[in-house]
């Protein structure tokens, strides 16, 4: 559907946008009276029993009430969408739903009314990628814009390298497969019978299943090495080796204890050189880890601003609640600016942190000054889709 979040296949984001706004967030409508078919006249039936309820597809269309036609919208996007899908969005939104009024704000900017900063160097940390953005006074700085595919799934992709080169081997076996399992020792072949289904599994649904046994291992597992210095430095492994591991039982029953590779599977996020190999296709350079995102964002704006924006560093994403994922980017941020005051701001609550553009969004729709900045229905007949492009800079 999207790809480096920007909408492709506006035929199912249009209706996965719908079934989320009008099925899962308004409540079911009513039929109106006149059209329950209570108070048909009989006489008016046909032969049949039935009554002629047949209407041409132009009438059909006209009688349907827009779904959004008492709401306005406001919807968020990445820092680099194009003009051609932003004004795509605004064309389905006025003329599908019949919004009175719409709003579309980037995502940083977003993040950064939620920590309650206008000014700000955000850090968001998602599952399909990481981009790091210069706020200024609430305006993105364009120049400003990086982002890289380290994120949430290229971290599964990690897990998934080290469960397969591990010794031995950890198979990733979906809990939905799983009929029973009986319990077994640490590195024991796991004692499991799986189901059986008179139908083929969807490969979508299993990756997804896949994907939420990846995410518990993330969070009940997975950590970042804070420091001092790279992990890959002499000495930094073997005291790992020393620390106290993580034990973690895969669905099938298999159970391993996890010491220095928990640690590794994120240091590619830091260091290019030290994660797991994977094909050279998902490969990092030095200029797509977070270290040189952040460097080179701030080589992009004005010097004078460098100190202002350091000091409110706005860190949001999923994957950026890896445990010890802000010691490690407070140790980075010192190492490469030394000079300067650095303060992290993050929200402590899993959700916030998850949406905190969001948040920011529900923010900003709600104060009354913000009601003269919203795109009216009016304003996007007189001058078309590229309203957008002149209001929502």
């Amino acid at each position: 559907m999207n790809k480096d979040s920007v909408v492709e296949d506006w035929d199912v984001a249009a209706r996965v946008w719908e079934n989320m706004l009008v099925k899962r967030l308004q409540p079911e409508r009513q039929t109106p009276p006149s059209k329950n078919g209570l108070n048909d006249d009989p006489k008016d039936q046909a032969p049949d029993g039935e009554g002629d309820v047949a209407m041409d597809d132009a009438e059909a269309t006209e009688s349907v009430e827009k779904p959004l036609g008492e709401n306005p919208l406001l919807i968020t996007e990445a820092p680099w969408n194009t003009p051609k899908s932003r004004e795509k969005a605004i064309e389905i939104i006025m003329e599908n739903w019949g919004c009175p009024a719409f709003w579309l704000s980037r995502t940083p900017v977003l993040a950064a009314f939620a920590a309650g900063k206008a000014t700000s160097l955000v850090i968001d940390v998602g599952g399909a990628n990481t981009s790091v953005t210069a706020i200024h006074d609430g305006m993105v700085l364009k120049r400003s814009i990086q982002k890289s595919p380290v994120g949430g799934l290229w971290l599964s992709s990690q897990i998934r390298n080290l469960w397969e080169t591990s010794e031995p081997k950890v198979d990733l076996t979906p809990t939905f497969m799983i009929e029973n399992k009986t319990p077994v020792d640490a590195l024991a072949p796991p004692s499991v019978r799986l189901r059986h289904f008179p139908f083929q599994i969807n490969d979508s649904f299993r990756a997804y299943e896949e994907e939420r046994v990846l995410t518990e291992f993330k969070e009940s597992v997975v950590e970042v090495w804070r420091g001092p210095g790279r992990y890959n430095v002499p000495g930094n492994e073997e005291f790992v080796k020393t620390q106290p591991g993580r034990v973690f039982e895969m669905p099938d029953g298999y159970n391993q204890m996890w010491r220095e590779q928990r640690f590794r599977v994120t240091e590619g996020m830091w260091d290019e050189n030290a994660g797991y190999p994977i094909p050279e296709a998902e490969r990092l350079t030095k200029a797509q880890t977070i270290p040189e995102l952040i460097r080179s964002a701030l080589a992009a704006v004005d010097v004078d601003l460098r100190g202002n924006l350091l000091a409110n560093v706005v860190v949001t994403g999923s994957t950026s609640l890896i445990n010890g994922f802000n010691d490690r980017l407070n140790n980075e941020l010192v190492a490469m600016y030394p000079g300067l005051k650095i303060k992290i701001h993050s929200a402590g609550l899993t959700s916030e942190r998850r949406f905190g553009a969001w948040i920011g969004g529900s923010i900003l729709a709600s104060l009354g000054t913000f009601h003269q900045m919203w795109i009216s229905r009016k304003e996007y007949e007189e001058n078309g889709p590229n309203v957008v492009e002149k209001r929502c800079k």
